[in-house]
């Protein structure tokens, strides 16, 4: 009778927070993995909580880290984070549609829609035929990241250690995680320039999204005016954000000491693309960000919080979100009575959504820099960086998460898990969905 009771009260949850508990029971089954003795180096441990961040990191794909990956854990317990990094990367709701089919089970329309939140998608139809070219996508890429970087490392490392850190490089960009098995990240490797481009090209790839990369790969059959509104705009906005934000990394630290100012002009111009690249979701980095220059410390603040594409492995309000305001606002002083994209009129719900998400974000985001700062005793620019970076699921750190206070990782922890399933989604799941059938009035407001 109790587990009837209990399967009837999950029936009754909404979608967000069937997705919601779906996240928290991995992130319980992982925080125990990481506390097993398989887990850890000889002389090694770790708290619950230092568990339980790297965990939420790992599935959450946002790469900030307490402890160091590869002094703490041993190969199993890297492989258990690896694990976490791609089933956050697919999607908790993703990963259990792929074992319902596996053994043969129907999916309901309730699952469908678990799916359709969890991925940003605006359509529940052909699941089957998404979840099968989704996985050949992800194997396709991933497995040619990982070959890529296994020739590179290999340059430095036996063979079998570098198959190993190809593969996990490989499954951490494409999924934006950003976790690294080298203790300063990549930073050894700011010379290399075929490991800075091909990590630089997985975080593109999975940070666009699943449907644009479908879309691209059968551009050869079809024309590029075909392309779905949706691909088309990420696109634009994503090479927008990647070649302004390469140029304003290069301008403002390219006489920079603790950064560019010692490489040839070639390296500076890739490790601006890098840092671009990785900026706005992924966690990597290059060069050491301790002492980037304010100016860089600002732009990164916009880029971290527009952050990914929808459907993609990464966070933030996402570019498309940051289009359609932009769009929004130049309407609104064109004096338009629609917002126009490609000769198509954006739904009015769509715009309402766009700025209830950055308005929902932005409030979050100055309520929890400002419980830090009211316990922490850290630099400003640091924390909002870190917060930022915890929002948006980036990862990047001025090096402050190890020696944060234990409410302020718990802070963190909950800040990761929004930022991956999105403010709207959560906020959503704790809401009542009935609608109010009582219209007031209308009145104007004076504003600006």
């Amino acid at each position: 009778m109790q587990k009837l009771s209990l399967l009837k009260k999950w029936d009754n949850l909404s979608p967000y927070r069937k997705l919601i508990f779906g996240f928290l029971i991995a992130i319980f089954i992982g925080v125990i993995l990481l506390k097993m003795p398989f887990s850890l180096r000889e002389n090694q441990n770790i708290s619950v909580l230092d568990s339980l961040f790297t965990i939420v990191s790992a599935i959450c794909v946002t790469g900030l880290s307490v402890v160091d990956v590869s002094q703490v854990f041993t190969s199993t317990g890297q492989l258990i984070i690896l694990f976490f990094i791609q089933l956050g990367g697919l999607g908790v709701m993703t990963v259990s549609i792929i074992v319902f089919l596996l053994v043969g089970k129907k999916m309901s329309f309730e699952t469908r829609e678990l799916l359709k939140e969890e991925r940003n998608s605006n359509s529940n139809g052909g699941i089957t035929k998404f979840i099968k070219q989704l996985l050949l996508t992800v194997f396709i890429i991933e497995i040619s990241g990982a070959s890529i970087l296994t020739y590179c490392f290999s340059k430095y490392y036996p063979l079998k250690k570098s198959i190993f850190y190809g593969l996990f490089h490989s499954v951490s960009a494409f999924c934006n995680a950003g976790f690294s098995l080298f203790t300063n990240n990549l930073e050894i490797f700011k010379y290399d320039r075929l490991i800075n481009l091909t990590i630089s090209f997985l975080i593109i790839l999975g940070g666009i999204g699943f449907v644009t990369i479908n879309s691209l790969v059968v551009i050869k059959k079809k024309k590029l005016q075909n392309l779905s509104i949706t691909s088309k705009f990420t696109l634009i906005i994503t090479f927008f954000l990647l070649t302004f934000g390469t140029i304003l990394f290069l301008v403002f630290e390219y006489n920079n000491s603790s950064t560019l100012k010692d490489m040839n002009f070639l390296d500076k111009i890739i490790n601006s693309f890098f840092q671009s690249v990785t900026l706005r979701t992924a966690g990597f980095n290059t060069v050491p960000l301790g002492n980037i220059k304010p100016a860089t410390v600002f732009i990164s603040y916009i880029f971290m919080f527009i952050g990914a594409s929808p459907g993609s492995t990464g966070g933030g309000i996402k570019t498309t979100t940051f289009g359609i305001l932009i769009l929004y606002a130049f309407g609104v002083l064109k004096r338009k009575e629609y917002v126009e994209v490609f000769k198509r009129r954006i739904d009015w719900e769509l715009i309402n959504k766009a700025l209830a998400i950055v308005v929902i974000s932005v409030f979050y985001i100055i309520v929890i820099t400002t419980i830090i700062l009211s316990i922490e005793s850290f630099p400003t620019d640091k924390v909002i960086y870190e917060v930022l970076s915890a929002f948006s699921t980036t990862g990047l750190s001025m090096g402050i998460t190890a020696g944060l206070g234990i409410i302020s990782k718990l802070i963190l922890v909950v800040t990761m898990f929004i930022g991956r399933l999105g403010p709207m989604t959560v906020a959503l799941a704790f809401t009542s969905n009935k609608t109010s059938s009582i219209k007031y009035p209308k009145e104007d407001i004076l504003i600006g």
